[in-house]
């Protein structure tokens, strides 16, 4: 024991460093209080009793928190800047982003940047991304880590299960118009998730989330850059022609043909001024040559969080 605490001096183990690797590796930049919430959701309810919410969410946190300080001792994480309310944000070093890669079993040309400075002005939207994966997640508490099962643990265990798991989550990903996949050029998408779980029916999906900051007209334009990486070929390893996208993501049977794209579902958190009630029909307007196609059309829906969204069904 003394050992284990000379190497790692905050006391964290083995699965609360894990939990850090997944999370950050997936996010790029998270609070503690994200990552706890998805690597161990329990600890949320075993530390309910607590008078104040503070004082909850410090004893709660306090477990991912000591692995985040061993962690930047060893050189694997950094801090970055602080949320607009107050959170401290990490990030992974290169480093990290390597431990990473073998703990959420994906090349290390995938993980992406290490997100220096992205919490040097706030980190809002980062946070609407992280919070959007979340609500997809629905982390469930592990019944076998609590002592004691109060009614609100087993309602939130019982509750609809979420999709995937944090491995099925890419964020800040380049979809490149011009050049390749590590070097991307002018003209193209990033995308602020793609989502792979085919074990839960959902084999691939891009997701823009928005802070109700742009307009129809500036949304309009991010999937017209989608519509071109979409369309865009590239020769595959066997040497035929085939749309880039399907170089690194598979698709099932049924999403056979060079016109048949993947779905982008649009996330709208509503912080900035506009109305997403009045930006939806607009940007349905303007991207009604992109969703169309032959009987089918855009659905609205409302995520867990009360955002609204909008699927576009590309291509078919």
């Amino acid at each position: 024991m003394a050992g284990k605490r000379k190497k790692n001096p905050a006391g964290s183990t083995n699965s609360y460093r894990g939990d850090v690797l997944r999370v950050l590796g997936a996010l790029k930049v998270a609070a503690a209080d994200q990552i706890q919430r998805i690597g161990a959701p329990h600890l949320t309810f075993r530390h309910a009793d607590k008078e104040t919410p503070s004082k909850r969410k410090q004893a709660r946190t306090a477990s991912h928190t000591g692995a985040l300080s061993d962690m930047r001792k060893h050189g694997l994480s950094e801090n970055g800047g602080s949320t607009e309310t107050g959170d401290s944000l990490r990030h992974l070093t290169t480093k990290g982003l390597q431990a990473a890669s073998h703990e959420l079993r994906r090349p290390v040309t995938e993980m992406g940047s290490t997100a220096r400075g992205a919490g040097s002005s706030g980190a809002s939207h980062p946070m609407a991304v992280n919070e959007t994966v979340i609500a997809m997640l629905r982390p469930k508490p592990s019944m076998a880590k609590l002592a004691v099962d109060p009614p609100h643990v087993q309602a939130a265990v019982d509750a609809p299960d979420g999709i995937g798991t944090i491995a099925s989550y890419w964020t800040e990903v380049s979809l490149p118009a011009t050049g390749t996949w590590n070097a991307p050029g002018k003209g193209g998408a990033q995308a602020d998730i793609v989502l792979t779980a085919p074990q839960d029916q959902v084999p691939l999906l891009f997701i823009e989330v928005d802070n109700c900051h742009e307009s129809a007209e500036e949304l309009a334009d991010k999937l017209e850059k989608y519509a071109r990486f979409f369309r865009r070929k590239v020769k595959d390893t066997d040497g035929k022609e085939r749309p880039m996208w399907r170089t690194r993501w598979s698709a099932p049977d049924t999403w056979s043909g060079d016109r048949t794209h993947p779905p982008v579902l649009l996330v709208f958190n509503r912080l900035g001024e506009r109305n997403p009630d009045r930006t939806v029909p607009r940007l349905a307007e303007l991207t009604r040559h992109l969703w169309q196609g032959s009987g089918r059309r855009a659905v609205t829906t409302t995520t867990t969080a009360g955002s609204r969204s909008l699927r576009p069904a590309w291509g078919t």
